[in-house]
């Protein structure tokens, strides 16, 4: 009894915290596309320095040595066109997925920039879509199963201490006697004397 409360507690946190999530990825996708135009501002003024002086983008790069300052604005710049270029694309793929289609998404929410600042300004909303029906079912069901599943591992040993049998009350064990030995079977019948008659008891 105890063990299934629990999990109907467990269930109904993961449901109201599961719920959330597409709301949570919506507010993400915003500060996504935030992210993605900043980094866009600089990668698009490093392009046209570069085409100014007929250089690409990596020759551009590969002339900045020389220097301490020089060697650490290649490394920034270099970590900047790789950052813009993942962000463009998980924000590429939540801006055309459906609310449904963000449920299985969560890998396109891995910037830990983005996700920061995403969860200080996070507001919780009521979940009335299809989307957050579906995520709190799935997240009753799955607190509910890892809930029960700790739970039942833990109470394992108590549930087995419970079921043995408890040991009754020592029988008294029988006195030990000797063996009896048995008789020998008689053979036959004992042979029986014939009376004695006067005949044979008078003198000869």
């Amino acid at each position: 009894m105890i063990l299934r409360a629990l999990a109907f507690i467990g269930g109904l946190g993961g449901g109201a915290a599961l719920s959330q999530y597409p709301e949570f990825a919506q507010q993400y996708t915003q500060r996504l596309a935030g992210q993605v135009e900043a980094l866009g501002v600089v990668v698009a003024d490093f392009d046209a320095s570069a085409r100014r002086a007929e250089l690409t983008r990596s020759e551009a790069l590969a002339q900045m040595t020389g220097t301490a300052f020089l060697e650490d604005r290649r490394a920034d710049m270099t970590r900047s066109f790789a950052r813009h270029a993942a962000l463009s694309t998980h924000h590429a793929a939540l801006e055309q997925a459906s609310p449904m289609q963000r449920l299985l998404m969560p890998h396109r929410l891995g910037d830990a920039e983005v996700f920061r600042g995403t969860w200080s300004d996070f507001v919780p909303a009521v979940p009335l879509s299809a989307a957050g029906a579906v995520a709190a079912a799935a997240g009753f069901v799955g607190g509910w199963a890892v809930i029960g599943l700790v739970g039942g591992l833990l109470l394992w040993p108590v549930r087995r201490r419970r079921q043995a049998p408890a040991p009754g009350p020592a029988r008294p064990s029988a006195p030990v006697t000797a063996p009896v030995r048995p008789e020998p079977p008689l053979r036959g019948p004992a042979r029986r004397e014939p009376p004695l008659t006067r005949a044979d008891a008078a003198p000869r």
